[in-house]
């Protein structure tokens, strides 16, 4: 084996990893268990439309799998080098469709490898401190804005439009009504306009819509929310 330089040298004598098959199997369970927590945790936290099995899956094998990854490694530097160029070939092309999704993968990446190096310790106690911060999060709203702004498009008939009878249904269910376009769609006098609006009450947006539909010249009512208002609470 060629000499190393003083540094690396030092660094191959460093002995933090374990070595009796043992402690190795010790720390497996270890990022084992606490990547079904983690899994277990996004299942009962997330509230988005698409569910994915094999991503919760996937959350319990990467744990898992970058504690073997950390195992393998040891303090060898051309191991390290040498799992680097390997896992290069690999090309990862999922699209991530939730930012808490990303948070997730790197939460089992950090556990595994802590539980790799045998700190089972800080691999526990962050897994279950996530897992907290994440249901708090998820369940208490504290960090929802404020005022919550929606797109309204109405389509309507501009020369018999009863803008009182609107006028007041806006201002009833609305806090806050603020016009963004407004576009003639034919030649007939029908005008679809945008607006954002601030609820009043969440939970009395399908009134709103059937109050603006029992008007005589509204045609269409559309009420559009955040992507993240599925997480958002109705009352």
């Amino acid at each position: 084996m060629p000499n190393l330089p003083p540094v690396l040298e030092d660094f191959q004598q460093i002995n933090l990893f374990p070595t009796s098959p043992a402690q190795v199997v010790v720390n497996l369970l270890v990022a084992l268990s606490c990547g079904i927590i983690l899994a277990l945790s996004y299942r009962f936290s997330y509230k988005g439309p698409s569910y994915s099995i094999t991503f919760v899956n996937s959350l319990i094998m990467l744990s898992l799998i970058s504690a073997m990854v950390v195992l393998v490694i040891g303090n060898n530097v051309a191991r390290a080098f040498g799992l680097v160029g390997a896992l290069s070939i690999i090309r990862f092309r999922t699209a991530i469709r939730d930012t808490m999704d990303l948070v997730h993968i790197f939460l089992a990446l950090v556990v595994g490898m802590a539980a790799g190096v045998g700190l089972s310790f800080v691999s526990v106690l962050g897994t279950l401190l996530s897992s907290l911060l994440v249901f708090l999060l998820n369940f208490t709203h504290i960090t929802l804005p404020r005022k919550r702004q929606h797109l309204l498009q109405l389509t309507f008939d501009g020369q018999q439009a009863d803008n009182e009878h609107m006028a007041a249904l806006l201002k009833i269910f609305c806090r806050s009504v603020r016009l963004v376009s407004l576009r003639n769609v034919d030649e007939t006098g029908i005008v679809e306009g945008h607006y954002h609006v601030v609820m009043r009450q969440q939970d009395r947006s399908q009134e709103f819509i059937s109050k603006l539909m029992g008007l005589g010249s509204v045609k269409q009512a559309y009420l559009y929310f955040d992507e993240d208002d599925y997480n958002a609470p109705l009352t």
